[in-house]
């Protein structure tokens, strides 16, 4: 299936990354062989060089170079933050209204068949803009609780940390809906029953803003969000708060 293609030149090509699609092969899961970088290769006739990375789980603006020297490039501003990324995400719980989440993150030893934890000493700075949208309440018993909570939120990160979103909001206690790595189990098996034909990772690139390599523009791309996440938005309108 061809992927939505955001913008295309002769050096660099953008698409709208659907959930559940792996951005390269990887050795965590090698029986998978369909992944963005091949789709894309197929499309365009070309070899695709990724600048940057999105969870499997996650939707949204991926920027790809067509040659080695344009990846770097590009990849050079991703790693001095440089660029300008905004989220969109559901998590569990009501967040306050707009914050900074300032709280390092260690890399991860994630070996196939251990336990996730974290290497010590590794800890980098990470920090997160956010703003709550919508707040939503579901008459929808929880565990000990007789209803559930969400919030709509954007968000702004400064960095790009592995799974920084998704580790941040945990450490807020407002787990990503969908997550089955930081999520909390409970919410994701409420929401499987309730949106049975739009299981994901609720978390959307929805926009990306850097410097065009070659002719030295400010660009920003925007990616729609996907069915399933227009789906689960247009059935919690009535559950809004105001």
């Amino acid at each position: 299936m061809n992927l939505e293609i955001l913008y295309q030149d002769q050096y660099l090509v953008a698409v709208n990354k659907p959930s559940g699609l792996l951005v390269h092969r990887t050795e965590l899961d090698k029986t998978e062989e369909d992944a963005v970088v091949q789709r894309l290769r197929d499309q365009t006739g070309q070899w695709v060089f990724p600048v940057h990375r999105l969870d499997r789980g996650t939707s949204g603006v991926l920027l790809m170079a067509f040659s080695p020297q344009t990846a770097r490039a590009l990849a050079e501003q991703f790693a001095n933050a440089s660029t300008a990324k905004t989220y969109h995400c559901l998590v569990r719980g009501f967040c306050q209204d707009n914050g900074v989440i300032d709280y390092p993150l260690a890399k991860l030893n994630e070996q196939k068949g251990m336990s996730r934890f974290k290497i010590e000493g590794t800890e980098k700075e990470a920090q997160t803009e956010f703003a709550c949208l919508q707040h939503y309440q579901l008459p929808e018993p929880v565990s000990r609780y007789d209803s559930m909570r969400l919030s709509w939120v954007e968000v702004t990160p400064k960095q790009g940390r592995k799974h920084q979103i998704r580790r941040h909001f945990k450490h807020l206690f407002h787990p990503l809906v969908g997550d089955t790595c930081y999520g909390c189990r409970h919410i994701n098996k409420v929401v499987r029953r309730l949106w049975p034909n739009q299981q994901r990772l609720m978390l959307h690139a929805s926009s990306l803003t850097f410097v065009h390599p070659e002719k030295q523009t400010e660009m920003t791309l925007k990616a729609p969000f996907d069915d399933a996440l227009k789906a689960v938005l247009e059935q919690l309108e009535q559950y809004k708060l105001n």
